[in-house]
């Protein structure tokens, strides 16, 4: 059974989650704070995460960023009554997975998370040259060195060394690393294709992100 762990105050909606997705086959459990959240990852770290931003202790993309510096990669799915674009970009470079607006379908709900799941759950590796992307700890190495990526940033990694030898236009970066029907700003994804190229900057004979302009990106 899935594990979930959702963070959300209000204790109506939680209990009405966490009833569903038992009914649903996860095992879900329940907290009302960002505080309580942490707390519980450090006893035992579940496979997903729901997260209302709105939290009464903290804001959830904050909790989610100091999830992500501890080098925790569960899957996060933010809960919100936010729908502004800046508040759905703001999320997923807070290191969230995906974002769903109050009010919300829980079949939606659902859907999400089990898509989720199904891209946590890939055991290959990916290779290109003397880089390797690890898909279970998201992390990128060459050799003995390594550095840890988010999981938007590994999804984007991901795509680009999917295909060697040929740039990987910008929509499509955007559809392998964000949920169906983000809205992702160019300056968004210029901001994570930085953040790459220097993580990627500090292994040894780093391979480069390159700029195809016109075309798109590609690894070398």
């Amino acid at each position: 059974m899935p594990r979930v762990l959702i963070a959300e105050d209000d204790a109506d909606l939680r209990a009405t989650v966490i009833r569903g997705l038992l009914e649903e086959g996860f095992d879900a459990r329940g907290v009302a704070t960002g505080g309580d959240l942490l707390n519980q990852m450090g006893r035992d770290e579940p496979d997903l995460l729901i997260v209302d931003v709105g939290l009464p202790d903290s804001d959830g993309r904050d909790v989610c960023q100091a999830l992500r510096a501890q080098g925790v990669q569960t899957p996060v799915v933010f809960l919100t009554a936010r729908g502004a674009v800046t508040d759905r970009v703001s999320g997923f470079e807070a290191g969230g997975d995906d974002y769903l607006t109050k009010p919300f379908a829980f079949a939606e709900l659902v859907a999400r998370l089990q898509a989720l799941l199904r891209r946590a759950r890939v055991d290959l590796s990916l290779e290109a040259g003397s880089l390797r992307l690890d898909p279970i700890t998201h992390a990128a190495s060459v050799g003995d060195a390594r550095v840890m990526l988010t999981p938007t940033e590994f999804r984007l990694l991901a795509r680009l060394v999917s295909t060697p030898g040929e740039a990987v236009r910008r929509r499509d970066l955007i559809r392998a690393a964000w949920p169906y029907g983000a809205r992702v700003r160019d300056n968004t994804l210029d901001a994570y294709l930085a953040r790459l190229r220097r993580k990627l900057a500090a292994l040894p004979q780093p391979p480069a992100i390159v700029t195809r302009h016109g075309v798109g990106y590609m690894v070398e």
